[in-house]
Parts: C-alpha cells; structure tokens; sequence
C-alpha cells in the first residue's frame, strides 16, 4: 500500500503541473489585459467584492486578505471584500459601477453565483467568473476534479493579485521596485508604456507558473511524510479524533478550506470530524483584545483540544508565534501534530514540534500556499482511502 501511495501521490502532482501549465499558457495574455483593468478600476476608487458558497467561499476569504493585507513589502492595501456570508444582499446595498465583483464556482458551475454576476455587470461592475461563463473575465479549468480545479483558482488569483500592482503603480508614477524587483526582473523603474506591459506581465504570470511546477516536483522527496500524515491522521479518526486546524492570514483560509474539504466531502467520501480555529472571529477578536493575538490559538486549543486529536498547523515561515504557542499546547495534551510549512520551517522544524512536517522550500509566500494546498489536498484524498 505504501507503494502505491507513493506512486498516487507522484502521479497527482505532476497531474497538477500539467493542468496549471496548459490552463496559464493559454490564460496570460487575457489575465495581464484583466489585471490591467484592475488597476483602472483601483485607481478611480473601485473595490473588489469576492463571494463564493461552500469550499469556494474561503476563495473569496483568501482572495479579499491578499488585497487588504498584501505580503509584497512596501505594497499599499487595497479595498477589498469577502461578501460570501449574504452576496445577493450585500451587493444589492454596497455596489458601486466603479467596483469590481469576484465570483467563485465549482467546475459545473453554480447557477446563483451566476446570476449575481449578471446583477453586478448590469450595474457597471467589472466582473469575474471563477469560474463560469457570466463575466468580463471568465474562465473554465480543464479539470472537473474538486481539488484541483480549486488550486488553479488559487493560483490565477494570486497572480492577479500581484499583477495589478505592476499596472497600478507604474499608471500612478514612477517607482523603485526595492525588495519586489525580484518579482518582476522585466521591470525597471521608470515608467514604461502600459500596453506594452501587458505582454511582458503575461511572460512573468507563465514563470510564475514554472515555478509552482518545480516547487511540486521538489515535494517528490517528501512522499513518505505526505503518506505519513495521513496514515497517521487515519490511525486518529479511528480513536475517536478530530482535526482541529489553524493558520494566520491566507493560511487561515487553507485551514478553513480544509476543514470543509473534510466535513463535506466530494466524492462518496466518509465524512472527516474536523474543525478550524481560524474560522472563529469572535473568540480570536476577544482573545487578541484582552490578552494579544500571540495566544489566539492557544486558547482555543486549550478549551477544545483531546488526546485522541490531531492538531495540523498552517504556516508559511513556520515561525508565527501564535503557531509554535499551538503545537507546544498541542504536544503537551498528547495529540498528533502535523506542520505545513514554508520557507526552512522556521521555529516549528528547529524546536520539532511537529511529528510530520512537510516543508515547500521557496521563500515566496504566494508560491508556498499554492504548492501546500496541493499537499492538504492529496492528504485529504489518501484519507478518502484510508478513512471509509
């Protein structure tokens, strides 16, 4: 069985490489005159308001963090939404012709993010169907498997995101690229015509996507730990656990897609107890305003946390407080801990707080969350195996 999950786990990641690579070679010279339309938008004080139902909210979650809170230094924050909870309402009374409308679906689509897209466009809005067909920018990936449709999304929103800031800044003045002139090596900093731009950011959009493909064939490495994980996750449920998961930022949202990934399985899939931390505002607001948010998840985990449980960390430097303050909890009340890391794994690898890490080695963050939703995706598929 070992064997064969070894040889499952390569043939899903290379499967990954070769839909991104195909879908993003055809897509980035539309997502570079898309992300060129952002910047417009952005400029004349356009918002983006991403919604999506089921998995496909922590997408609008993920998305709207990214925009807000961008992890490029020195990149300003942009207005940016998650209206998943009530779309169809809060578009009705927030829209505005300037905005810009993000809707997520599965493969097959799904006929009510639909209609809001049409609602949206009719009012002025530039709009997006991730996916579907009822957007200016519309896409449909090669795929009609859940996971894998779900991280090329991932993927083509990332880059959307740090794309627009290309056009955004060099519409607005001129500007030193500084610590992100690795990002864009086309790039100088004098102000460059933007049509002419559009066919070099859709160059640097395909290396990104080399990149991601490079960083999965590097994880072949770490295939016993990815079988591991799960076996060891399984060998848990089979006691009577739980997965009880956390991370900060767009890793919150990996967490809280994982934990949907687990509670509403596709396929005929068993059911996965599982809850995410990150996906409780009221108790980490209360906890960060009276004591400080090092200790969000720890208190949680603390009220919430058995021995029979897994604990399965999201991060990518590996060194959020927050993060090694959970797994130490974790450890002390006798559950399994798992790491999904960044980076050189930071201070959860150097204090071996976890029983399996799985590191991506890149130092970029966006690259580092896409490669390890392949991971807790695959992860979740071998327990489709292993947990019937």
């Amino acid at each position: 069985m070992t064997d064969s999950f070894t040889q499952y786990i390569e043939a899903a990641l290379l499967e990954r490489n070769a839909i991104a690579g195909a879908f993003f070679n055809r897509e980035a010279s539309r997502m570079a005159e898309a992300c060129r339309q952002m910047s417009e938008r952005f400029l004349a004080g356009g918002r983006l308001l991403a919604f999506g139902r089921g998995p496909y909210a922590t997408d609008a979650q993920h998305v709207a963090v990214e925009f807000v809170h961008p992890v490029m230094v020195g990149k300003r924050a942009l207005p940016a939404l998650d209206l998943s909870m009530a779309f169809e309402s809060w578009l009705e009374v927030l829209l505005e012709p300037q905005d810009m409308v993000m809707g997520f679906a599965p493969s097959q689509g799904d006929a009510v993010i639909d209609a809001a897209l049409r609602a949206a466009g009719a009012r002025g809005a530039l709009t997006f169907a991730l996916t579907g067909h009822e957007g200016d920018y519309a896409v449909e990936v090669p795929t009609a498997h859940p996971f894998i449709h779900q991280e090329v999304l991932e993927l083509l929103y990332h880059l959307l995101w740090e794309t627009v800031h290309v056009f955004f800044e060099h519409r607005e003045r001129d500007y030193p690229l500084a610590e992100t002139a690795f990002l864009y090596p086309f790039l100088s900093g004098n102000k460059q015509d933007i049509q002419a731009l559009v066919g070099q950011v859709g160059e640097s959009i395909q290396m990104k996507v080399q990149e991601d493909a490079e960083l999965r064939r590097a994880l072949l490495a770490q295939q016993d730990a990815i079988t591991e994980a799960a076996r060891a996750i399984a060998v848990r449920l089979g006691n009577g656990g739980r997965l009880v998961l956390f991370g900060n930022g767009g890793s919150a949202t990996d967490a809280n897609d994982l934990m949907l990934d687990c509670t509403r399985p596709p396929f005929s899939w068993r059911a996965v107890p599982a809850v995410s931390l990150a996906l409780e505002p009221a108790s980490i607001s209360a906890i960060a305003n009276d004591v400080g948010s090092e200790v969000v998840f720890l208190r949680q985990m603390m009220a919430l946390a058995r021995p029979q449980d897994v604990a399965m960390a999201f991060s990518t430097s590996g060194g959020s407080k927050n993060i090694v303050l959970a797994l130490q909890e974790a450890r002390k009340q006798g559950m399994l801990t798992i790491a999904l890391l960044g980076y050189d794994g930071g201070e959860v690898l150097r204090q071996g707080l976890a029983d399996v890490a799985i590191v991506v080695p890149s130092e970029h963050i966006p690259r580092i969350q896409e490669v390890q939703a392949s991971v807790y995706h695959i992860i979740r598929e071998l327990l489709g195996f292993l947990w019937r």
